[in-house]
């Protein structure tokens, strides 16, 4: 489903979602992204008003950088929400760590949070961005396809996209209530319309491994 791009609509979806994962589960998980067009629905969620002591918030990806650099998505998420609302579970990647050290406690993590007969959590919301080349979280083009694994360490560079990165794979990702895309600007417009309308090559477009198994799946897309 591909839906208009509005921070505001996207912000009442996101108060319905949790509202009706705390009332229904007595908790709501959620997998970040990073990048600045997730940010602005972040700054958006600063001012409302959720149970937030029942959110329990995840990253599908990271760069293995300290938490006060750029590239950090929690320590810039901190910054804009978790500092504003005083969230108390919160489930980085612990980037401290070395990146095998690192993957390992994530795939922990994620099985206290286990929806058995499966290792990790079934997400009640995945947010996810579309590359200009196909990637989305860190899977990238011509990265492999078939992985068992919930989390892999990033170790090779992909064009210009440095390493050591961690990631959740599609088979985290597929299992999601709902999921979704946002995307922004006419940069993205062609590689929109391959990943949606184009024929499937999984291996070039990572993003066009996101099929969940039983949710929902949305785009959200400005005009651009």
């Amino acid at each position: 489903m591909i839906k208009s791009f509005s921070v505001d609509e996207i912000t009442k979806s996101f108060i319905q979602i949790a509202n009706e994962a705390i009332e229904s589960r007595r908790r709501f998980l959620v997998s970040l992204a990073g990048g600045s067009t997730p940010m602005k629905l972040y700054e958006k969620l600063a001012d409302v008003k959720i149970d937030w002591s029942r959110v329990h918030f995840f990253w599908g990806d990271e760069r293995c950088v300290p938490i006060d650099d750029d590239g950090n998505s929690f320590g810039q998420t901190k910054k804009i929400l978790f500092n504003k609302i005083g969230a108390t579970n919160i489930h980085r990647v612990n980037t401290d760590l070395d990146i095998d050290s690192a993957t390992k406690d994530y795939i922990h993590t994620l099985s206290l949070f286990a929806s058995p007969p499966l290792n990790f959590p079934r997400f009640d919301l995945v947010i996810l961005g579309l590359g200009e080349d196909g990637h989305t979280a860190s899977l990238f083009p011509n990265s492999i396809v078939d992985v068992n694994e919930p989390v892999i360490a990033v170790t090779a560079q992909y064009q210009d996209r440095p390493a050591n990165r961690i990631t959740l794979t599609q088979k985290v990702f597929n299992e999601a209530r709902e999921i979704w895309f946002l995307v922004t600007g006419k940069n993205k417009a062609d590689i929109l319309n391959t990943v949606v309308n184009g024929e499937k090559n999984l291996e070039l477009y990572p993003a066009q491994r996101i099929q969940p198994t039983n949710g929902n799946l949305i785009w959200w897309v400005d005009v651009d």
